[in-house]
């Protein structure tokens, strides 16, 4: 739905680009690719951050299902670790070698 909003409200722009008679055609083709660019760098922004938010909950499903992932070559268990919600880190639980050792999730795979 919100890409449908953004096309109506360039579409609007570019309605309004196309009555100004003070600015010459190659300003217009200069702001139309401007404004172009930063649309398409939010959408590829925004894809990113999705695509990470999704890995990240994955490797938090996995952890909850009790299987064991690999972090920057440590394995990482609900035996040997925790995992803190709001930051998104594993913690090393006491008495394991892996005690306060902190692993970000986005380091997992």
């Amino acid at each position: 739905m919100t890409y449908i909003v953004g096309v109506i409200v360039v579409g609007l722009f570019f309605l309004a680009l196309h009555y100004l008679t003070d600015v010459t055609f190659k300003q217009k083709i200069a702001i139309s690719a401007t404004t172009l660019l930063i649309i398409l760098s939010a959408i590829a922004f925004n894809s990113y951050t999705d695509n990470q938010r999704d890995k990240m909950m994955n490797v938090v499903m996995k952890f909850n299902q009790n299987s064991t992932i690999t972090c920057d070559g440590i394995d990482v268990n609900s035996t040997n670790f925790t995992l803190s919600i709001g930051t998104y880190t594993f913690i090393g639980k006491e008495k394991t070698p892996f005690y306060g050792q902190m692993i970000s999730v986005s380091k997992c795979q």
